[in-house]
Order: C-alpha cells, then sequence, then structure tokens
C-alpha cells in the first residue's frame, strides 16, 4: 500500500472519487446521494453518505492510520463512554489512484460545540470530566499496554519543544513571549505522569465536541487515540472553558499540579501550531486559537 504520496500527488478527492469508491467497494450503498462537509477539517474530505452515514477519506498521509484504528477500538470503547462517539461501519481500500485506507461510519447528528454556548456551563465541563474519566478507565480484558502498537503510543511533550518556541518567537507581539516562554519552560520541567499509562482521546478540543439543543451529545475524530499520559486532553479545558466552568472540571477529573501544568503546555504548543499555521487565512481559526492560548497563559 502506497503510504508516501503527497497531497500534491494525490487525485482530486471530490465527490467523483467518493462515489466510485463507494458504488465499487460498496454497491449496497451505491443508491444513497453523497453530500461534501464543509468545512471538514484539515484531516480528512468528509462527505455525508444518505442520511446516516458518512465516510471519511484521508488528505494526507498522517491520517492514514485513523480508518484501522477505529474500526478496532471504538465499538470496544463504545459502551464504557458517556457521550456518543461514532460507530465505524466499514473499511474502504485504496483505489482509482486514492492511496490509503478511508472509513465509512455511523453519521452523528450535531452541531460543534463553541465556546460561546458552552464557555460558561460548569454542567459540560463536568460532563467533559466524567468522559475523560470513563475513558482512562478503559481496561480491555485481552490487551496489555506493553503489546500497544506504535500508533497508540502518545509523543512526549518535549518532542515539540523546537517548534513551539519557533512558534512563540514568531508571534511575539501578538502574545506575550515572555510569558508563554515561562509557561512552556514550566510543562517541560513539570514531574512526568508516574501512574500507570491510560487511554487518552489525543486531540480533545472543542471541534471535536458535537451538541444536540446546547447540550453535548457526541465526541468524535480518535485518530489521535492512544495510551500513556493523559495530559494531552486538558487543552479542552483552554479551548472550550472559562475559568469557573474550568475549576468544575479540573475539580472532577482530580488533576495534579503537575499534570496540569502539562496540560497549560499541550494547549499551548498546538494552540500555536494551529495559529501560525492556518490563522493568517482562516479567521475562525486565528480566533479560536487566540482564545486557546490567552486561556492556557492564565491557567
Amino acid at each position: 500500500m502506497a503510504t508516501g504520496r503527497t497531497a500534491d500527488s494525490l487525485p482530486a478527492i471530490d465527490a467523483a472519487l467518493a462515489r466510485r469508491l463507494v458504488d465499487t467497494q460498496f454497491p449496497q450503498w451505491a443508491e444513497l446521494p453523497l453530500r461534501l462537509l464543509d468545512p471538514a477539517g484539515s484531516d480528512h474530505v468528509i462527505h455525508r453518505l444518505g442520511e446516516d452515514l458518512s465516510i471519511r477519506l484521508p488528505r494526507h498521509a498522517g491520517a492514514i492510520g485513523q480508518a484501522m484504528k477505529e474500526s478496532e477500538w471504538l465499538p470496544r470503547l463504545a459502551p464504557h463512554l458517556p457521550l456518543a462517539i461514532p460507530v465505524p461501519v466499514g473499511v474502504g481500500e485504496p483505489d482509482f489512484g486514492y492511496p490509503w485506507p478511508w472509513a465509512v461510519s455511523r453519521w452523528l447528528d450535531g452541531e460543534v460545540a463553541t465556546a460561546e454556548s458552552l464557555a460558561d456551563s460548569s454542567r459540560a465541563a463536568v460532563r467533559l470530566a466524567e468522559f475523560l474519566t470513563a475513558l482512562q478507565a478503559f481496561v480491555p480484558g485481552d490487551f496489555l499496554v506493553e503489546d500497544a502498537h506504535e500508533d497508540l503510543t502518545g509523543r512526549p511533550l518535549a518532542d515539540r519543544d523546537r517548534a513551539t518556541r519557533a512558534a512563540i518567537a514568531e508571534v511575539d507581539g501578538t502574545f506575550d513571549a515572555a510569558a508563554m516562554t515561562e509557561l512552556w519552560d514550566a510543562a517541560l520541567s513539570a514531574p512526568e505522569w508516574d501512574h500507570p499509562p491510560v487511554w487518552f482521546h489525543g486531540d480533545f478540543h472543542t471541534g471535536n465536541l458535537l451538541t444536540v439543543a446546547g447540550r453535548l451529545s457526541a465526541v468524535i475524530d480518535f485518530g489521535g487515540l492512544g495510551i500513556g499520559d493523559p495530559a494531552c486532553d486538558l487543552t479542552i479545558a483552554f479551548t472550550l472553558m472559562s475559568a469557573g466552568s474550568r475549576a468544575a472540571f479540573r475539580a472532577t477529573l482530580g488533576v495534579d499540579d503537575a499534570t496540569w501544568t502539562r496540560g497549560r503546555g499541550w494547549a499551548l504548543t498546538t494552540g500555536l501550531n494551529a495559529y501560525t499555521s492556518y490563522a493568517a487565512d482562516n479567521p475562525r481559526v486565528a480566533a479560536q486559537t487566540t482564545r486557546q492560548i490567552t486561556e492556557a497563559l492564565i491557567g
């Protein structure tokens, strides 16, 4: 299977390609209409298939393992979690010049969560803490952590040091470079996770939460799912919450000072990465990441 393809060498990931892939590999759904979901995120092109399904085709090689990972783990996780998560129903194969596996999942209704609607909601914050508590407690009976595949092993925060310091220098003047450097140094020097490794979502931010009637309903996009230090999932406290709801979240989850500091570091580094990559061309990303960086500095 080809995995080294660049975006420039891919065929157009458009409705015509999606239609051909579905019709040839899943002929039982050949009559269902396809509708592009836009915006769909930076990792996948997403089409709704009929009323009950969606298909996701990776845009780049960094996302190619998600279809298989979600197919293996999400059905096992779902019964243990207090919010809905995607239900995989098929994994498509490369074809028609498209080089990577792709996913078919049940469609989850809902609107993307926003800080404007939920920032001050302690109920939502507690609900998210309960979700992470349940995720961290998941223990598959036939699985040993030491046998985890590489795609379940999270990267340490220190791996992002050079890129984060470069980003801090790049945005100096827009944000407080001294304060960001102080936070980043504190996050890197905080004691490491010294408990047994636990499951984490890996990309736990506002864009991966759905709401129905203003209440949290689902968590999506488990491409970063892994086992290890759960501090990365604390990013949600700074993308979605205000100081009051953040305190309720932390108390419910029972986060110690070292883990909280590492979580602030994760919020800072991921916010800076998105800001420097997309903010100049995307006002929505600019606003979201500005909030994330600012809230991480507040703590």
